[in-house]
């Protein structure tokens, strides 16, 4: 745990957190760091699976809203570099908007200062009508 991080999570559990988290401050911002290891890798090519790079941001946005629960609504990202084994990966994940239960965040990514991934990611801080709410667009077809 760093000693800089200002917040306690709400929305998932640390160990559910992909990297470690850096800093935290619930509904503005928050930072982690990941160390490429082997298993994050293709083995042939020692290039990070882009599943994992997707997890760091995903689960850093979840973090960093002041919930219960949180679920990933939507996300756009770009990615703009390879990240080879042994390298760190340094995630950033700002709130940007919102508009009722589901917050707009801006994702960014970095490996020795340079993007890796960038975009934007959509959280629905109270997914329990969630359902409901795709069922009634379903019926107005």
């Amino acid at each position: 745990m760093a000693s800089d991080r200002q917040d306690d999570l709400r929305s998932l559990d640390e160990q559910d957190l992909v990297g470690r988290l850096v800093k935290l401050e619930l509904n503005r911002y928050a930072e982690s760091e990941l160390t490429i290891q082997p298993v994050h890798v293709f083995r042939r090519t020692n290039i990070v699976r882009g599943h994992v790079l997707f997890s760091q941001i995903n689960s850093l946005a979840i973090a960093l809203m002041d919930a219960d629960l949180a679920v990933t609504a939507k996300t756009e990202l770009r990615f703009a570099r390879p990240v080879h084994l042994g390298e760190t990966v340094r995630a950033r994940v700002d709130v940007i908007g919102e508009h009722g239960d589901i917050v707009r965040c801006r994702a960014v990514s970095h490996v020795y200062g340079d993007v890796a991934v960038q975009g934007v990611i959509w959280v629905h801080k109270d997914p329990s009508n969630l359902g409901a709410q795709f069922m009634d667009e379903g019926d107005a077809d």
